[in-house]
């Protein structure tokens, strides 16, 4: 059975009114998802944890205010490592979200959720067939210690708990239509059939995590796809990359062939109403993903794109230039500041809501340089994306 641990406390409701309608400039009515890859991963088992304890990191006091500001009412955290015993999502609320960080008012999440993640479990397989087992790159995904780069869900709103899923045990071969790769010397399958028979779709995980909002229930679905790059002509994370993107659009469409760890089957029902989010590492226009996923999202007939922007982003194109000149995606999107000699600034981090929810406002947390602000961005080579919903009974 998949570990994983669902923290639910009960605040008051004047314990809960504290977060709402500070800073964050929310209407009456009006909900807030998110995604922030926080970087907030260590090299070693229990080193977050350690880390936590100590109120005063600069990083994650910065990674805290971010939060603060924006204060969204449903969070997804990508690169948190996991931590069966619950320690990690406590410290990080007590010790950072509910203190004020640059003067901001705290921000309080009674429910969070997170789960094992593929990254750091050995597969027992030569993945990248170096001729060795037992390396992190031969782990179900890349990762050092089991759970490095997890997730973390938090919510001010209840979880469904009986009907969450996780998917971090479903086979990729198991993916009608998978782009299983080939090795181009020759053009025989990169994985022997072994591997293939044992291999997980998800590099972390792929989560639905229902939330009670009102008297509706939302699907929260989130996941963090493997980069589509740090492999050779093969292509082997480009093509795991893009299935796992195309996991989410077969998922809403009710695909069949889906099952989760406890062994259900099927995606969504055509009136269950979702927001998709998480670092997709793939970017609409640019950038080395495979084929462009994003784009099989963005055009699905059941989702839409809030298109949210940031003046920071295209100001940092120009001034970083170099291979941002060359992009052909707006800036303004952009989400991940990366090298700028060789990969450029990129669109890849998402809230992709259901076109059953009204979209409000979106926007992506990155200042302009004369900004106080602009401080915080360092945290991470990521920003901070939200999408408001209006949400009735």
């Amino acid at each position: 059975m998949i570990v994983r641990f669902l923290l639910i406390a009960c605040l008051t409701l004047a314990n809960s009114a504290i977060v709402r309608g500070q800073v964050s400039g929310k209407a009456d009515g009006v909900v807030r998802f998110a995604t922030f890859n926080c970087s907030l991963y260590r090299d070693a088992s229990g080193k977050l944890v350690g880390d936590l304890r100590k109120p005063n990191q600069p990083a994650l006091k910065k990674v805290a205010e971010i939060i603060q500001r924006v204060n969204p009412d449903v969070l997804l955290l990508n690169e948190f490592d996991y931590d069966p015993s619950g320690e990690a999502a406590r410290l990080l609320r007590e010790n950072y979200l509910e203190q004020s960080q640059g003067g901001q008012a705290p921000v309080r999440y009674p429910h969070a959720f997170a789960a094992e993640s593929n990254t750091g479990v050995d597969s027992g397989f030569d993945l990248n067939r170096d001729g060795k087992t037992g390396t992190p790159d031969d782990a179900f995904g890349f990762g050092r210690h089991p759970g490095q780069y997890g997730m973390l869900v938090l919510s001010k709103y209840p979880i469904d708990e009986v009907q969450l899923r996780t998917f971090q045990k479903f086979l990729w071969k198991d993916m009608p239509g998978a782009l299983l790769p080939n090795d181009p010397k020759t053009s025989q399958p990169w994985y022997d059939e072994a591997t293939t028979a044992g291999f997980r779709l998800s590099s972390k995980s792929h989560w639905d995590v229902p939330l009670k909002i009102g008297e509706r229930t939302v699907h929260f679905l989130v996941c963090h796809p493997t980069p589509p790059v740090f492999d050779g002509a093969e292509d082997r994370n480009g093509a795991r990359n893009h299935d796992e993107i195309r996991f989410w659009a077969d998922y809403v469409s009710g695909a069949d062939f889906i099952y989760d760890d406890s062994g259900k089957r099927g995606g969504l029902k055509p009136d269950d109403l979702f927001v998709i989010a998480g670092d997709l590492n793939a970017d609409p226009q640019d950038g080395d993903s495979r084929d462009r996923p994003t784009v099989r999202l963005l055009e699905h007939p059941r989702i839409q794109d809030p298109q949210p922007k940031s003046v920071g982003g295209v100001e940092q194109a120009e001034k970083q230039a170099q291979m941002n000149a060359k992009h052909q995606g707006d800036p303004a999107h952009d989400t991940g500041d990366f090298g700028d000699r060789n990969v450029g600034n990129l669109r890849i981090d998402y809230v992709l809501p259901c076109r059953e929810l009204s979209v409000e406002s979106s926007g992506v947390f990155w200042p302009a340089a004369d900004q106080a602000e602009f401080k915080l961005v360092d945290c991470s080579d990521h920003r901070l994306v939200w999408v408001d919903l209006k949400w009735g009974k």
